[in-house]
């Protein structure tokens, strides 16, 4: 399995014109709140990656997942490092949320 971390492939000012998939309703763990708001993190510009289908720093086998996920019906994972550390957004297999967490959350 090829673990190299993937390019972003998605420029974050337009990302919003290129939703790929229903996000559901977004909700974020305390802890990605505190992080986001302990280092003034644009969380909503990183939702708007993973919504277009930028999945930020995951591996390769786990991009092609996510791409597969937008035929099939899986769950979607994006990670983004930030000055605050890593945060997930994970968009579930049916589409009926999305979440910003910590990594330690999952």
């Amino acid at each position: 399995m090829d673990s190299t971390p993937r390019q972003p492939t998605t420029d974050p000012t337009t990302a919003e014109a290129r939703a790929r998939f229903d996000l559901g309703r977004l909700v974020a763990t305390l802890g990605a709140l505190e992080i986001a708001r302990a280092h003034v993190l644009d969380v909503v510009a990183l939702v708007h990656r993973h919504h277009a289908g930028d999945w930020g720093t995951v591996c390769a086998d786990d991009a092609l997942a996510n791409d597969r996920a937008l035929v099939d019906g899986a769950r979607v994972l994006s990670a983004y490092d930030t000055p605050g550390g890593e945060l997930w957004i994970i968009t579930e297999a049916d589409r009926s949320a999305t979440t910003v967490l910590l990594p330690s959350e999952y």
